[in-house]
């Protein structure tokens, strides 16, 4: 280090060691120790332990004043390596790439507060739109995904493992590491997810007779496979590798006891470890229960889920208090590890019969985020992900039969992939905390119940929550109502401790407002940017950091209320606004001006700017329009990762997303994203951009005007316009017509024969509950092979005359159905909101054909397993009595070949069942209709009676390139005796019931849609009484964006001759 150096930082120390420097926010205090570039986080905790901080701040500062520029910058705002006051950290003793304290995960000795949501690649089974979903959590602010994977979907067979096509991990890792976002993997084997059996293979539902979920030998030999197989595509990928994996793990929400179920998860635990996961393991309580904390089958880092909410979407403006207890319960039992919420209430799902998504949407709107979330804040949490961040589609047979096949769940990103509100407050939750180093280290120092020092609020109503960091001493004071679920307004003042002394906000105006169903986080001591610091706020920060060489701070909040800051306002050329309702307030002797926003201030306002600073202000809606994208580093594993690979960004308001964005070496800045409609732009980018591209198309842009009002032109801010250019309108779809139609019910028929089906003569099973009457023989469809969707049932017997009727207890899950012929006549449909129904089949006068061969035949449909304990359901008959005589044979048919032998290899083990048309593929691309009879599918079925028939028609599309179109398949909306599955290109991607509902609309996503050709649609019309019934069926398109994720492949095998 040069001489002058050494002089000027030993005159540095010295100043610091004066009492006049404590006058002075710590982040300014220390800024000049090093460049702009210097990890402020690394200094301040020396500082904060100044019993031996000269002689190591001497050394550290040597240290960094030789690292190249780059090095320092690529760490700025972020590094928090080791410290002495931070407390001893943890590891899987295997790697120590992921660490952790009790308030954090450290990745590459980065300090990280994980930000996450959920995600099921699996309900959207096209691998070029997982890129779309990441894509969008990015843009959000949130820095990780969390995923399950599905053992039944991966593991159709025993000794099958198939992670081919949309079964993909690699596929999944790729496109995260492309994005940018961490992966919190969960593959299970139990998964729970609204998901049939909770995720486990069909399959081991049969074959394992013992308890599942234990320590069995039987068990464990059914889930190594493909543990095996999760591990060997995942090891590659984890974070110490340069991949995204981060943590994984163990099954799902259970109990430690009995000692089998905690032997079990050790020996899931052993088996990833032995195969090379070296990532914290880590586990999802079901609330608080206290489980795999110690003792045997302990994780590295625990946590638990929470829905405070409910699942009641049928009352969504009826709110439930928040949980008060977190901070507590954490502290209990297990202070040394950060808290983690794996699942925090994201959305709901919503049963059959229920209201339907939209108003789950409701009941977890951005008013529950706001409140909900920040209480979350308030307890300490540091690692919280949502669930669900995107919901997608319970297609075929994934779902358990508490839920349809929409498993929209309200969320953030809607099952069409379209933004909602709620995706604007996640923004503006999240991008404060990617904003904010001080926010991922904080102690919780008191609440309004419990006392909070030097802190006094006056106003009652009002519930205060402080968190402090240790080492800055930045207050973030959280602030909600005392009644969380009142919807009045409040006001309030309050009283807290700042570098500057004890102060009282606001000092401009009388009281901070605060709405019903309202929570704000105010701070004092909080730097912003490399040097700058705010003393306080009441205003919302949006965003704060560095851009150029200007400190920039996005402050936000309502427009119909008072908002106030103070900051020392620094720079040369300094502008500041002259709006009527934008207040400067200076004091005698203080470097700090006090800000004041009063009420009306709607859109972008800049406060003030200078060569050092910008200062915005705005109202929520307009913050949420504005992006921050990451600015890729130019190499390594992470580049695309905020924080670990990259710290620069810029700011851009106007469009409907912004996807990403990259500065080349020529000056232009290259923007992707999405377009609803024409927008203004705004955009806050380094001077060193010369030029702007939106899609790969030039889009000039301007300086602003100045924020003085009197001319000029603002040399940190420059607007420009984005022009959709498709319309709407363009994107044209065709009305299903030129329907074909066929029976797809020969069953029935005296002339089928069913010599190849399966005889059902088992009469022992591994499924929990036993038979309850009969002859001793079992006819549950999965101890055949057959364990989802429909299965066809034939009971002979030979007629004598005496037979009467039959008694049949038929169990297919919630909201499922079964309909009951002798020979060729319909006797009726039994159905029911529990598992099961029982009904006597009365035979009709005839229809017993004496001296011959006479077929009761019963086609039940499976809604899928139950989760939990109950994931051995009983789904087939129970229990069948022939009044009058005796049933000589049972024969059982579901999807062609079960679960060993299916042919569709492609689109999986759960999207056919046993329907005949299903069974010839009828439903797929290539199918040869062409002898068929043309029926209109709003005629129904030509009997005009019970029965089942297939619907086919083919329609093209040719949608616009560089737009991503969102259509749905819409039926009529009215209550009807039938049922139908919906096939689009083979993708069993609907199930509607019409006489239970909610769903009659079905999202199909491109990929599954062949947007530049021709597509094949079936509906499977099960019509379950003895009238006609009129269904209608039409595309429709929810919304035209330009811009899109890119090329989506099509992977749609077509029909083939089957046996």
């Amino acid at each position: 280090m040069e001489p002058e150096k050494h002089r000027l930082l030993h005159h540095q120390v010295d100043a610091l060691e004066s009492q006049d420097a404590l006058k002075y926010p710590l982040h300014a205090r220390l800024s000049s120790l090093a460049t702009h570039h210097t990890p402020k986080s690394t200094l301040t905790m020396f500082w904060r332990n100044r019993f031996w901080a000269l002689p190591a701040l001497v050394s550290l500062a040597i240290m960094l004043l030789s690292w190249p520029n780059t090095a320092r910058s690529a760490l700025q705002n972020t590094a928090m390596v080791s410290k002495p006051s931070d407390p001893p950290r943890n590891s899987t003793g295997l790697d120590d790439t992921v660490q952790w304290d009790n308030y954090t995960l450290f990745i590459n000795d980065q300090r990280v507060f994980l930000y996450s949501g959920e995600f099921h690649t699996f309900r959207l089974p096209v691998p070029d739109l997982w890129l779309d979903i990441f894509q969008k959590m990015v843009a959000a602010g949130l820095n990780a995904v969390s995923i399950y994977i599905h053992w039944g979907l991966t593991n159709p067979a025993p000794g099958v493992v198939d992670f081919d096509d949309w079964r993909s991990l690699e596929a999944i890792y790729d496109a995260a590491k492309l994005a940018g976002i961490f992966i919190v993997l969960r593959p299970g084997p139990y998964i729970n997810a609204e998901t049939t059996a909770g995720g486990i293979a069909h399959w081991a539902t049969s074959l394992v007779a013992s308890e599942l979920r234990t320590n069995a030998t039987d068990f464990r030999d059914s889930w190594t496979l493909y543990v095996d197989g999760i591990i060997n595509a995942t090891v590659p990928h984890q974070v110490s590798n340069g991949g995204p994996v981060i943590a994984v793990q163990i099954d799902n929400e259970y109990s430690q006891n009995p000692i089998e179920r905690a032997e079990y998860f050790a020996e899931l635990e052993a088996a990833f470890q032995k195969g090379g996961i070296v990532v914290p393991l880590t586990y999802n309580d079901p609330g608080e229960g206290r489980n795999f904390i110690n003792g045997t089958g302990a994780v590295d880092i625990y946590g638990l889920d929470s829905y405070p909410q409910g699942f009641d979407c049928s009352n969504p403006r009826t709110w439930s208090p928040v949980t008060l207890n977190y901070h507590q319960y954490h502290a209990e039992v297990n202070p040394s590890q950060p808290w983690y919420m794996p699942e925090f209430q994201g959305g709901s799902f919503d049963p059959w019969g229920g209201p339907g998504y939209d108003a789950c949407e409701v009941l977890t709107g951005p008013d529950f985020q706001d409140v909900f979330y920040k209480q979350n804040w308030a307890s300490n949490a540091k690692l919280i992900s949502y669930y669900m961040l995107y919901g997608g589609t319970s297609w075929g047979g994934i779902p358990f039969p508490g839920v349809y096949t929409s498993y929209d769940y309200g969320s953030a990103i809607r099952e069409s992939r379209a933004l909602s509100p709620k995706f604007d407050e996640l923004k503006r939750q999240a991008l404060f905390l990617r904003s904010s180093a001080e926010f991922r280290k904080t102690d919780w120092i008191g609440d309004t119940s419990t006392g909070i020092p030097g802190v006094t609020v006056n106003g009652s109503a009002a519930y205060v929550t402080l968190l402090r960091n240790p080492d800055t001493s930045t207050n973030f004071f959280i602030v909600r109502q005392n009644n969380s679920t009142s919807t009045a307004n409040i006001a309030f003042s309050i009283t807290v401790p700042t570098s500057q002394g004890s102060l009282t906000l606001p000092s401009t105006f009388s009281q901070i407002a605060l709405n019903g169903r309202q929570s704000k986080v105010l701070v004092t001591d909080h730097a912003f940017g490399a040097k700058s610091s705010l003393l306080y706020s009441t205003a919302s920060i949006f965003f704060a950091g560095t851009i150029d060489k200007r400190d920039v701070l996005f402050l936000f909040g309502d427009a119909d209320q008072s908002h106030e800051f103070a900051l020392a306002l620094t720079g040369k050329a300094a502008v500041r606004s002259s709006q009527a309702d934008i207040k400067f307030t200076s004091h005698a002797g203080q470097k700090t001006t006090t800000v004041t926003v009063l009420p009306g201030v709607q859109g972008l306002v800049t406060v003030f700017e200078s060569d050092t600073q910008l200062v915005l202000f705005s109202d929520p809606v307009t913050a949420a329009t504005f992006w921050s994208p990451t600015i890729p580093a130019a190499s390594g594993d992470l580049k695309n990762f905020w924080q670990f690979g990259s710290n620069n960004t810029i700011l851009i308001g106007g469009p409907y997303l912004v996807r990403n964005a990259t500065i080349t070496k020529s000056g232009e800045l290259a923007l992707r994203g999405d377009l609803n409609a024409t927008a203004r732009l705004t955009l806050i980018a380094p001077s060193t951009v010369k030029s702007l591209s939106w899609n790969g198309e030039r889009v000039p842009v301007d300086a602003a005007a100045s924020a003085s009002g009197h001319g000029g032109k603002s040399s940190a801010i420059r607007t420009g316009q984005l022009d959709m250019a498709v319309k709407a309108s363009s994107a044209k779809v065709p009305a299903l017509t030129k329907w074909k139609f066929a029976d797809s019910l020969p069953e029935i028929q005296s002339n089928f024969s069913d010599a190849d089906w399966i005889v059902a003569n088992h009469t022992t099973t591994n499924i929990t509950t036993k038979p309850l009457f009969g002859d001793g023989q079992v006819l549950y469809g999965c101890d055949y092979g057959f364990c989802e969707n429909i299965v066809l049932w034939r009971g002979h017997f030979n007629g004598t005359g005496s037979e009467t009727s039959v008694n049949l207890t038929v169990n297919g899950g919630t909201a499922f159905a079964a309909s009951v012929w002798l020979n060729d006549q319909f006797i009726k449909t039994i159905s029911g909101g529990g598992e099961q129904a029982n009904g006597v089949f009365t035979f009709p006068q005839g229809s017993v054909r004496v001296g011959h061969d006479n077929v009761i035949t019963v086609i039940q449909d499976n809604m899928g397993n139950d989760e939990d304990d109950n994931e051995k359901s009983p789904r087939g008959i129970p229990g069948f009595k022939l009044n009058g005589g005796n049933i000589t044979e049972w024969k059982v048919q579901g999807k062609l070949g079960g679960y060993t032998g299916f042919p569709d290899k492609t689109r999986g083990v759960l999207n056919e069942g046993g329907l005949f048309g299903e069974r010839q593929g009828w439903h797929l691309p290539g199918f040869d209709t062409s002898s068929w009879v043309s029926r209109s599918l709003r005629q129904g079925l030509p009997s005009g009676s019970a029965g089942v028939g297939f619907f086919v028609t083919t329609f093209n599309l040719s949608i616009a390139r560089e737009t991503d179109v969102f259509m749905s398949f819409v039926f009529d909306n009215v209550d009807q005796p039938y049922r139908a599955i919906l096939f689009v290109n083979g993708w069993h991607f609907g199930k509607r019931v019409a006489n239970v509902g909610p769903q009659f609309k079905f999202p199909v996503h491109e990929g599954i849609l062949n947007y530049h050709g021709t597509n094949t649609v079936a509906v499977a019309l099960w019509a379950t009484n003895a009238s006609a019934v009129a269904p209608t069926l039409q595309l429709v398109v929810d919304q035209v964006l330009e811009g899109g994720v890119g090329q989506v492949g099509v992977n749609n095998p077509e029909w083939s001759p089957r046996t």
